[in-house]
């Protein structure tokens, strides 16, 4: 029995249904773009050969996470980590296996991605969350407060383009963390921004998880990862190496990579 298998059965459970279920997934794809699946393979779920040029980025991989979980998700670049999230969001389909996800997600994912450059930030704020399914008396409701964590209270009707890389990102965050999705997935997107307003995006997740909010947290940063998870998950070469306490998944990371 492998790591990943021993530790999933043995990790104990949060109380709560569950959230995220994850069962013999994997995606393809080829050195330059995605591998193209048939129409006929979709349909009667066959599984098709790899073919020259093409890699698996994941692929056997399953776990199953409760309510109110904080998964650490673990591995060098370019292991899947970032595919793993995408997957959950449903911004990728599997070429096997399958994800249910119970409830809605928040994507704290290419965080800036969605936002229109010449639209000002405050048609961005309602475009933003009315895709999400934000009503507009719920952006009408939130508003102010989102550009009040933001701190860009002098650029509300600037076009988005002129902001800073920086700016973009405390606008991204604060929208997407307003929403009342019960599932918070966050890749590496507090790298971006000074240190003040990283502590004040982890007091806000810290908020977010005390009120029950599931979360995946992909990061290479140990100390925040310590900080927020108590479970974790070691992807290598796009296969679940290892599913348990994050401290323990850590330990066996720094040691497969001599950290």
């Amino acid at each position: 029995m492998s790591d990943a298998t021993t530790a999933a059965s043995a990790t104990p459970g949060l109380p709560g249904e569950y959230a995220i279920r994850v069962d013999g997934l994997g995606i393809r794809f080829r050195r330059n773009r995605r591998g193209r699946r048939s129409f006929k393979d979709l349909l009667s779920g066959r599984r098709r050969r790899t073919r020259p040029g093409e890699f698996w980025a994941l692929r056997g991989v399953s776990f199953d996470v409760r309510a109110g979980e904080a998964i650490g998700v673990v591995g060098r670049n370019g292991q899947g980590k970032s595919t793993l999230l995408k997957l959950v969001a449903g911004v990728m389909l599997p070429d096997e296996g399958g994800v249910s996800v119970e409830g809605g997600v928040a994507p704290l994912i290419e965080i800036t991605g969605g936002f229109v450059d010449d639209l000002t930030v405050r048609d961005n704020v309602y475009l933003t969350a009315g895709l999400h399914g934000m009503t507009r008396a719920q952006v009408d409701a939130k508003f102010d407060e989102i550009i009040g964590f933001a701190g860009i209270g002098d650029f509300i009707d600037t076009p988005y383009k002129h902001l800073s890389s920086g700016m973009k990102v405390r606008i991204a965050f604060s929208v997407i963390s307003q929403l009342d999705e019960p599932i918070l997935l966050v890749d590496e997107v507090l790298a971006v921004g000074d240190k003040a307003f990283r502590e004040k995006c982890y007091a806000r997740i810290e908020e977010l998880l005390a009120g029950g909010r599931t979360m995946f947290f992909v990061s290479h940063n140990e100390r925040d990862l310590r900080r927020f998870c108590t479970r974790g998950l070691y992807l290598d070469k796009g296969a679940l190496v290892l599913d348990g306490p994050i401290q323990r998944v850590l330990e066996r990371y720094d040691a497969d990579h001599g950290s």
